[in-house]
C-alpha cells in the first residue's frame, strides 16, 4: 500500500515549501509516500471551470486507476487526529494505495470529484492549496505517531 499525495503546483513561498518538505519527509517514516506535483494551469483566457477541469485531469493522469482517491474537500467527512489515524490503518491492511488530490487555487473539476471515493475535510474553512497540503501532510505525520503510540501527539 502506498500513500499518494496528488497536488497543483509547487509551494511559491520558500518557508511554507520548506515546512511542506519536512512533513513529507516525516510521513515518510510511517507511510510509503510519494508526492505528485501537477502543473497549475494558466487561467488567462480560460474559465475557472476549464481551469478546474484540466487540473483534475492532470491529478487523475498522476494516479493508479486501482487507487482509492479521497478529495480533500471543505465540504467533506471530518475526523480527529485519532479517527484519521484508525482510518489509514484499516486501509492499510486493505493494501490498496490511497491518493489525496487537493486541488488548485479554482478547486477541483467535476471528473476528478465524481472519481473520488471519498471526501476529506481539513478545516472548516476554505484553505489555500498550499497550506492544504501543509495540513495533510501533518496530520499524516501525526497518525503515523499515533498508530505507534509515540509521544509527537498530545
Amino acid at each position: 500500500m502506498r500513500m499518494v499525495v496528488a497536488v497543483v503546483g509547487k509551494p511559491r513561498d520558500a518557508a511554507l515549501a520548506l515546512a511542506i518538505h519536512e512533513y513529507e519527509t516525516r510521513a515518510a517514516r510511517y507511510w510509503p509516500l510519494d508526492v505528485k506535483e501537477v502543473r497549475e494551469e494558466s487561467g488567462r483566457s480560460l474559465s475557472p471551470q476549464e481551469v478546474r477541469d484540466r487540473e483534475g485531469e492532470r491529478l487523475l493522469a498522476a494516479l493508479s486507476d486501482a487507487a482509492y482517491i479521497v478529495l480533500c474537500d471543505v465540504s467533506g467527512t471530518t475526523m480527529t487526529s485519532e479517527a484519521f489515524a484508525q482510518w489509514l490503518q484499516r486501509r492499510r491492511e486493505q493494501a490498496k494505495d490511497i491518493a489525496f488530490i487537493i486541488g488548485g487555487a479554482h478547486g477541483i473539476g467535476t471528473p476528478a470529484q465524481q472519481r473520488a471515493s471519498m471526501r476529506l475535510s481539513l478545516a472548516p474553512w476554505t484553505l489555500p492549496h498550499e497550506i492544504a497540503r501543509l495540513v495533510l501532510v501533518e496530520q499524516l505525520y501525526r497518525a503515523g505517531t499515533i498508530v505507534r503510540r509515540e509521544p509527537y501527539h498530545k
